[in-house]
């Protein structure tokens, strides 16, 4: 059995195959999936699992270099944007309008779909190296 918090066999060989610069997107229930798109749904009922606890056990194996999300979030949902800046000390986060935001998620690898309930509770983030 795997010793580090990520668990979920799909997403763990995503994370292990990301190259440098590969987009990984954590979405909330709502975010539109563009055509193509693969996703990984974890949402089992509203809230669960949180955007939170999702960000939490990715970034325990992914090396993040930068991340956006979308600036809506800075004036609709402040927490969301305080805990990306808390949870991602020293990576480049920007934002983007939330349809710009979406436009990008086309080049995504795969997104993440939490139940999260919390309007623009979205992250891209960008893959870095470890050396």
């Amino acid at each position: 059995m795997k010793k580090a918090p990520l668990l979920h066999g799909e997403l763990s060989r995503l994370i292990a195959t990301l190259g440098h610069g590969d987009a990984l997107v954590i979405a909330d229930a709502g975010l539109p999936v563009p055509p193509g798109i693969p996703v990984i749904d974890l949402a089992l009922t509203r809230g669960v699992p949180s955007f939170e606890q999702v960000l939490k056990v990715i970034l325990s194996e992914m090396q993040v270099e930068r991340a956006e999300h979308a600036a809506e979030a800075l004036e609709r949902s402040p927490q969301v944007a305080e805990l990306l800046q808390q949870s991602l000390p020293g990576v480049a986060l920007s934002a983007v309008p939330h349809d710009i935001f979406k436009q990008r998620c086309r080049t995504a690898r795969a997104i993440v779909r939490t139940g999260e309930f919390t309007p623009y509770a979205n992250v891209m983030l960008f893959a870095g190296v470890v050396f």
